[in-house]
């Protein structure tokens, strides 16, 4: 790794987005450094990703093995700055809001916003806060969601988490002001991961004797659908690139098929009308 290559921090690599994310940045000429859960997994994706290429073995629900990693890539820098970080792992849980479970919750922030918290915290002053590094101050960009700003029956659990990255996201960038840092949300409609593939491996046996059963089984269908028509992994990472190499970015990045049905006029109509819309699709009609 040169002393000019530019550099950056990408967590959940091991498949979909972030995998793109590490092949568009590479195929750039940056040098990035990826998190994935398991060894096997690093070894799968050096051997795909080639020498511009480092794994860094950690969960971001683990602070002592994010801040081992964060030791790694710091000396790796040798007191330069690091030019970016791509918070992206996450999970999805879904469920009825009436009985999803305070565990199931729990375990979705604790990945999705906690992750996000921790990483930023460990990796803040490589990309800049700490103004002995010599280089200009980095950026961070969040992987948000659509659901992030629309939230949908069932889903509430992952929408929740994703809202909760909007709200951090801008409060961050306010604050990171002081060491030039800037925070960006990228905001993604369906994509072609496995994040929808495994769909049908969610458990929601706990509701299938709710009132909300035939419901979920079309929620099932109509996701793993969006999923085989949704985005490709690389073009969400070929955005991350142009993010990266834009001086005066936008603030957030809406990225997705159909933006004006499930983006544009969303927003413009009474959120009534949206709710009504949504449950009719899944089979939910209001009691008279």
């Amino acid at each position: 790794m040169g002393q000019d290559t530019r550099t950056a921090v990408v967590t959940g690599v091991s498949s979909g987005i972030g995998r793109a994310i590490c092949a568009q940045l590479i195929k750039d000429g940056w040098h990035v450094f990826g998190s994935v859960r398991k060894d096997s997994d690093a070894d799968a994706a050096r051997d795909a990703l080639g020498d511009a290429f480092t794994p860094l073995v950690f969960d971001v629900t683990d602070e002592p093995a994010i801040a081992a990693a964060c030791d790694q890539v710091s000396e790796a820098l040798a007191g330069r700055t690091l030019n970016g970080l791509v918070n992206n792992a996450g999970i999805a849980v879904a469920g009825p809001a009436r009985y999803v479970s305070i565990h199931d919750l729990k375990t979705q922030f604790d990945v999705n916003v906690y992750g996000v918290v921790r990483t930023s915290q460990a990796f803040l002053p490589l990309l800049g806060a700490d103004h002995e590094r010599e280089g200009k101050p980095g950026k961070i960009i969040n992987i948000s969601s659509l659901s992030g700003r629309f939230s949908v029956p069932f889903m509430s659990p992952y929408s929740m988490s994703k809202y909760a990255v909007e709200a951090l996201s801008d409060a961050m960038r306010a604050e990171l002001l002081l060491h030039g840092v800037d925070v960006v949300i990228v905001e993604p409609g369906p994509v072609k991961t496995p994040i929808f593939a495994k769909t049908e491996e969610l458990d929601f046996s706990p509701y299938r004797e709710t009132e909300y059963a035939d419901a979920l089984e079309k929620v099932i269908g109509s996701t793993q659908k969006l999923g085989k028509d949704g985005l490709e992994p690389e073009e969400v990472g070929n955005l991350i690139v142009e993010i990266f190499n834009n001086a005066s970015p936008k603030t957030r990045y809406p990225i997705l098929k159909s933006k004006f049905s499930r983006w544009t006029l969303p927003r413009l109509l009474p959120d009534r009308l949206v709710d009504r819309a949504l449950a009719r699709r899944v089979g939910i009609r209001k009691r008279r």
